[in-house]
């Protein structure tokens, strides 16, 4: 089936697409801070509703999950789209150039915090459900949407949530947009992401805070234990010394590394998009670093006193937050349960607190559904899709794969340099409709695909 009807329809609905878009970006759901989201939900709802998709608010343990489907005939391929509703907090609120909850276009972008992660990528999907519709009366196969409410705050309930409702959920694909596209501008195919463990440690000394010279060597800085516990963890090459802590990670295999050895790269230019201008490697290094390898990273160092001038005191706390990227088939307990033994045996009085974990997921390369879906990619940006084994970043994609077994389909919309979790958050105006189409592009292959596997079956 041509897409034309389709596409002339996304190119006269541009204002109508992009208030809609608007509408949603304008209602805050910060999910760290329980600012708006049952709001957003109730909203999300309404949208989809209008739309003619059969939606529902469930309830999680936390905050909810928007789900929704069209459901033509039990039997026909089942496409799941997941995406979150949640966003980021906006702070530092005075680094930002417009108001993070006004949507605001400043050369061809828009600027609002969760614009690109992920409210502009889910309403794109949304919209392509609403242009397919209208462009040809139904959609050729049953689509099930799963908009959860806290994947800023680790997913914690979308596993329970699967669990609990396998049945309603089963599906043959699970396509997610979320993230950004290559930095070359060429749309990602990824078939995985990297697993998260998230902690805090915190080092105390005295009751409260002292005078650095009154109490000088008398008494002890918190921050000083959390440095010398820091020297233990990891060696000068950045190699992570926890005993175990590479044990299970599972070999490339030499389709994957020959993906990486194929994907485009410009360092140049990922320097300049990254404002690091001494990055230094190959591409095969960088993608392996980036997708295949973990991370131990200090995402956060606060103690003592950190405003305008100065200020002597010794500080009687200190508190550390740490984020670890896990890889296939590295596991949030089995790594948290070695941290928590390595803070014991060289700094036993050190509290550890688990913030928050999220396993690693991956889907074979070898699946038919993925040159499917690279296929539809493909037509849609008119361009070749960059296919790579993993997304260096993480999203609660293990549900799908482990608790589900179905393969999962990452695809993003936003572009590369689209800040999200920073000030300045920003999707291009462009990525926003080209989202929608991709969208209708994939349903529409995945429909050719199932008529023609379906007849296949019946001539055998």
């Amino acid at each position: 089936m041509s897409l034309t009807k389709a596409e002339n329809l996304i190119s006269s609905r541009k204002e109508d697409y992009l208030n809609q878009l608007f509408r949603l970006l304008r209602q805050k759901s910060i999910s760290a801070q329980n600012i708006g989201v049952r709001e957003c939900a109730g909203l999300l709802k309404e949208m989809m509703d209008q739309i003619g998709i059969n939606t529902r608010i469930m309830e999680t343990a936390g905050h909810p999950v928007v789900y929704g489907e069209i459901i033509n005939d039990p039997n026909a391929f089942t496409l799941l789209i997941y995406g979150h509703y949640d966003v980021q907090p906006p702070e530092p609120i005075d680094e930002w150039l417009s108001p993070p909850f006004e949507p605001t276009i400043r050369g061809g972008k828009i600027y609002c915090r969760g614009v690109g992660d992920n409210k502009g990528q889910l309403i794109a999907q949304i919209l392509a459900i609403k242009t397919y519709l209208d462009a040809f009366g139904e959609i050729p196969i049953n689509i099930k949407l799963v908009f959860e409410g806290e994947e800023e705050s680790a997913s914690a309930n979308l596993a329970e949530f699967v669990e609990e409702n396998k049945d309603l959920l089963v599906c043959d694909l699970v396509y997610t947009s979320d993230g950004p596209m290559h930095d070359s501008g060429s749309p990602f195919v990824l078939l995985g992401v990297r697993g998260m463990l998230y902690v805090e440690l915190v080092a105390k000394g005295a009751e409260w805070d002292n005078h650095s010279g009154n109490k000088g060597n008398i008494v002890p800085n918190p921050a000083w234990k959390l440095i010398d516990l820091l020297r233990t963890m990891r060696d000068e090459n950045g190699r992570v010394l926890i005993e175990g802590f590479y044990d299970d990670i599972r070999q490339p295999t030499e389709k994957e590394l020959q993906i990486i050895k194929e994907l485009p790269f410009n360092q140049d230019d990922i320097a300049e998009k990254i404002g690091y201008s001494k990055l230094d490697m190959d591409g095969e290094m960088y993608y392996r670093k980036l997708t295949l390898e973990p991370t131990f990273n200090i995402a956060g160092f606060t103690s003592g006193y950190g405003g305008e001038g100065s200020k002597t005191i010794i500080p009687s706390k200190a508190v550390l937050k740490m984020d670890m990227r896990l890889v296939v088939d590295q596991d949030p307990d089995d790594i948290y349960e070695k941290f928590c033994k390595h803070v014991k045996k060289f700094a036993p009085d050190i509290e550890v607190k688990r913030l928050g974990d999220m396993k690693p997921s991956r889907t074979s390369a070898d699946q038919e559904i993925v040159r499917v879906v690279t296929n539809a990619v493909r037509n849609s940006f008119q361009k070749e899709p960059v296919l790579q084994p993993s997304l260096g970043g993480s999203l609660p994609d293990y549900v799908w794969t482990k608790i589900l077994n179905t393969p999962s389909v990452v695809v993003p919309y936003a572009n590369f340099d689209e800040a999200n979790h920073s000030p300045n958050e920003n999707m291009g105006v462009k990525n926003f409709y080209d989202g929608i189409k991709c969208t209708c592009y994939v349903i529409n292959e995945i429909s050719k695909f199932y008529s023609k596997s379906k007849i296949q079956q019946v001539t055998r």
